[in-house]
Order: C-alpha cells, then structure tokens, then sequence
C-alpha cells in the first residue's frame, strides 16, 4: 500500500513538472532578439535605441579632448526633447541608455554626475531629519549631455533624427555634438 501511494505521488509529481513551463506557449519564438527589426513593428524599436546609443557612446569617448584631458569630466544628463509627431511620448530611453553605456565605458575619463532636482529629492528623502537642513552640494558637472529627437514623417514611412550634445556648462560652448538617422515604417 505504501509503495503505491509513494508510487502514485512520484508520478503526479513527474506530470506536474512536465506540463509546467514559465514562458507563455511559444513565447521565445515570437519574441524577437532586442538587436533585430521586428518585421511586424512600426516607427523606432529596440535596435535603433541600441545602435544609437552605442553609436554616440564611441563617438563621445574617442573625443582627443576627452582622452588627451588630465582630469576626469564630470557629466550630467538632461532630459530628451521630444519634437516628433507623437510629442506626448517620452523618449528618455535614449539618453538614459546614452549615460548608462558612457558609465559603463567612460571609465576613469567621464564621472556621471546626478541632476541637481534628484539629488536634493534624494536627500530630502533619506538624510536624517527629513532633508531639512539637505547635505553637501556634491560635484559641479563641467559638462550637461541632452539630446533630442526630430521626425520627418511621409506617406507611409518617417525618417527619425536623433542629435546628442555636449555643453561646457561654464562657456557654453558645444564640445560635443552627434546624430543618429533611420528611416522606418509608420
């Protein structure tokens, strides 16, 4: 008898655990790759944010300013300026990545500085006392990164315009500027 019933648990627990996956059926199949142009898609995807982003990342860190510089730059990053038929979406993702992949890249070249608003908002959260009294200033950014996106839209296509810039913060001169193009179904 209790060879049985051990008999019968084992064999419920094989089914159980054949039939459970946790993936939705066919999930990965329809699922394109983050670096390819889903062929059903319309308008910018996921690989234009990857090749625009690691596009600007390489250009901005073989600056010879940058490299032949004796002291680290010190960056922060504004929000992306949405001029594109669809103005109400926020395009951030980009420069978002744009910072994250001059982090991850920029080593000891180009320190990635927070936005001022955040910073004080963090430590009015966190710092003891409720951030009455808010900590020390922190880094002044020599440098402010923000972008912008432009859409030139046609018939059945639009051709997208990313440009990314660097502004010295104290001449307000452009030390860096670059720009990412595609055109895509609508």
């Amino acid at each position: 008898m209790r060879m049985t019933v051990k008999m019968i648990l084992i064999a419920a627990t094989c089914v159980s655990l054949a039939g459970c996956d946790d993936k939705p059926h066919e999930y990965g199949e329809r699922r394109p790759p983050i670096d390819q142009i889903d062929s059903e898609g319309h308008g910018l995807q996921s690989k234009d944010l990857l090749q625009a982003t690691d596009q600007m990342a390489m250009d901005l860190l073989s600056l010879p300013a940058l490299n032949q510089s004796g002291t680290k730059w010190t960056v922060v990053t504004a929000p992306m300026e949405n001029q594109t038929v669809g103005q109400r979406q926020s395009l951030d993702i980009f420069i978002d990545r744009l910072r994250t992949q001059l982090f991850k890249e920029g080593g000891d070249r180009i320190a990635i500085i927070e936005n001022r608003d955040r910073f004080h908002d963090i430590q009015a959260h966190e710092l003891e006392g409720g951030g009455a009294t808010p900590g020390p200033a922190g880094i002044q950014p020599q440098f402010a990164l923000y972008g912008k996106m432009q859409e030139l839209p046609n018939r059945g296509t639009s051709t997208y315009r990313a440009e990314f810039n660097l502004l010295d913060l104290k001449t307000r001169e452009q030390a860096w500027t670059g720009e990412y193009i595609v055109k895509v179904r609508r």
